[in-house]
C-alpha cells in the first residue's frame, strides 16, 4: 500500500499495538540496569524530569510480522530501536503482525497486536513479557478501575459487506482473563470513559460502503450497551478524545470520495452534534485541553493524499493554529501518520509512515514548533505511552 488512508479503506484493520521498554521505575525516574545492545543513537542532551521517556508503537506492514517497539530515553537522550525482540528472544515472531494500540496502566504495559489477535502484556520496567491475551481482531484499549477495555472488530480479516458486529472485551488485570464481553456496533475502534460510561466510535469499516455512524455507550457498571448516539453528520467513525467541559470528539474518515474526513465535537447527555470542526484527522492527541491534529487523507478523486496539522482549543472549540511547525521541517515528511504531546515540556512529536514498507522517522519539535531531532524508526511509526510520573493517557 502506499498511501494511509487507501490502506485504512482497503483493509480497516491498521493496528495499533502498545508495549515498551522502560528503563525507569513507573514511581521515579531512577533507571533499572536493563539497557539493552540494540540499535541506539544519541539524538538530544540529557533532561530530567518527571518524565522520563516514551515508547513508540511501530505497526509494520501488514501481513509482515514486522510490529516493533522503540524507546527514547530522555535521562540519555539516546534513542534505542527494536527493544522488543532483543528483551524477548524466545517469542516466535517476535511482536506479531501489525501493532496498534500502546498503553501503561497500573504497574503493567500493554500492546494490542491486531492482526495477531492477541494483546501482549510486558512488565513496565524490562519489557519483559508476561503473558498474552488472546483477543480476535484486537483494535484499542484503555484502562479503568482494574480493568482494561479492549475493542475488537471480532471477525477474520477481511473486508465483507456482511461483516459481524464487534465487541469490547473487559480484562481483570490482576488474574489477565478476560471476564466478560459485549456486543457493539460494526468494526469497533477508539474508546473513551467518562463517569461509569465508556464510549465506543464504530466505523464499520468492513462493510463498505456501509460504514457505521453509531456511538455504542456502555454502563460499566452492567456492562451492558446503555445507549447509542448515532451520527448523521458523518460516517466511518475512528478516533476518540475527551475534553475537561465532559463532550467527546470524534473523528470521522469518510468515504474516500465526496465525503470527507472530519472533526466533530458531540455532547453525550443530548447525544447531538454541537460543532463540526471541518478538518482532516487520521490521528490526534489532547494535552489538557489543547488537541494536536495530522493527517493523510486519501481521496480516489484526486489519487493523493492531503496532508495537515492543526492544534485546537478545546475549551472554546477555535483552531488556534494550521501551521503547527514553523521551521519548513513539514515538506521533509511525506504522510505524518501519528502525533504526541510531552505534557511536561510541550514537545511534540510527529511520524512520518513514508511509503508503509520501509523505515519511518519520528520528528521531535519544540513547543514552538522547531525541530529539536529526529531519527529513523521501525516500520510505521505510530503509536505513543510517556513513562514516568505522569497520569497516563
Amino acid at each position: 500500500m502506499t498511501t494511509l488512508n487507501n490502506r485504512i479503506a482497503t483493509f480497516k484493520v491498521l493496528a495499533i499495538a502498545l508495549l515498551a521498554f522502560v528503563t525507569s521505575l513507573t514511581s521515579s525516574c531512577e533507571r533499572d540496569e536493563v539497557l539493552i545492545d540494540i540499535v541506539q543513537t544519541q539524538v538530544t542532551q540529557p533532561s530530567y524530569t518527571d518524565i522520563c521517556g516514551f515508547y513508540l508503537l511501530n505497526e509494520g506492514n501488514m501481513g509482515s510480522n514486522k510490529a516493533s517497539i522503540d524507546y527514547f530515553d530522555a535521562t540519555e537522550g539516546v534513542y534505542y530501536r527494536n527493544i522488543y525482540a532483543e528483551r524477548n528472544p524466545t517469542v516466535v515472531k517476535e511482536l506479531g503482525d501489525v501493532g496498534n494500540d500502546i498503553l501503561i496502566y497500573g504497574n503493567k504495559m500493554y500492546a494490542v497486536i491486531n492482526c495477531s489477535h492477541k494483546v501482549e502484556v510486558l512488565t513496565p520496567d524490562s519489557a519483559k513479557r508476561i503473558t498474552q491475551i488472546d483477543i480476535p481482531n484486537c483494535r484499542y484499549a484503555v484502562g479503568h478501575e482494574g480493568c482494561l477495555y479492549v475493542s475488537s472488530y471480532v471477525g477474520p480479516v477481511q473486508i465483507d459487506p456482511t461483516a459481524q458486529l464487534g465487541a469490547v472485551f473487559k480484562v481483570d488485570t490482576l488474574s489477565l482473563e478476560v471476564v466478560d464481553t459485549v456486543e457493539v456496533g460494526y468494526q469497533p475502534e477508539e474508546m473513551a470513559i467518562i463517569g461509569n460510561r465508556l464510549y465506543v466510535a464504530n466505523s464499520g469499516g468492513y462493510r463498505v460502503p456501509y460504514y457505521d455512524n453509531r456511538v455504542s455507550v456502555i454502563d460499566l457498571n452492567t456492562f451492558d450497551v446503555a445507549d447509542v448516539i448515532t451520527i448523521d453528520e458523518a460516517a466511518n467513525l475512528h478516533r476518540v478524545e475527551k475534553d475537561s467541559k465532559g463532550r467527546l470528539w470524534i473523528s470521522s474518515r469518510g468515504d474516500y470520495f465526496g465525503s470527507i474526513s472530519t472533526l466533530l465535537v458531540i455532547d453525550p447527555a443530548s447525544k447531538k452534534v454541537i460543532k463540526n470542526m471541518s478538518i482532516p484527522v487520521s490521528d490526534m492527541w489532547a494535552d489538557g485541553d489543547t488537541l494536536y491534529t495530522v493527517s493523510s487523507e486519501w481521496s480516489y478523486v484526486t489519487g493523493g493524499n492531503a496532508v495537515s496539522y492543526a492544534k485546537v482549543d478545546m475549551a472554546s472549540m477555535e483552531i488556534i493554529d494550521d501551521n503547527i511547525i514553523k521551521d519548513g521541517t513539514d515538506a521533509s515528511i511525506k504522510l505524518p501518520y501519528g502525533i504526541a504531546v510531552n505534557p511536561l515540556t510541550k514537545d511534540f512529536y510527529v511520524c512520518d509512515a513514508k511509503s508503509y514498507v520501509v523505515s519511518g522517522t519520528i520528528y521531535c519539535f519544540d513547543k514552538d514548533g522547531c525541530l529539536k531531532w529526529k531519527e529513523t524508526t521501525g516500520q510505521v511509526p505510530a503509536h505513543f505511552a510517556f513513562n514516568g510520573r505522569i497520569e497516563y493517557k
